[in-house]
């Protein structure tokens, strides 16, 4: 936090990150390592369709 000079910038840097994080947070304990991998490739597919849009 301290390398944020101005809290707008922390705010829109946090917004930005959640939204990121929530996409690829898979809670890997609860998945066995097959499955984990399957939905890894799916997030991974959608964030390059979302970047390519």
């Amino acid at each position: 936090m301290l390398s944020f000079r101005r809290m707008r910038s922390l705010r829109k840097f946090v917004a930005v990150h959640a939204s990121v994080y929530n996409h690829f947070n898979q809670e890997r304990h609860l998945y066995s390592r097959t499955n984990f991998k399957l939905n890894r490739a799916a997030a991974f597919a959608e964030w390059r369709g979302l970047g390519s849009a």
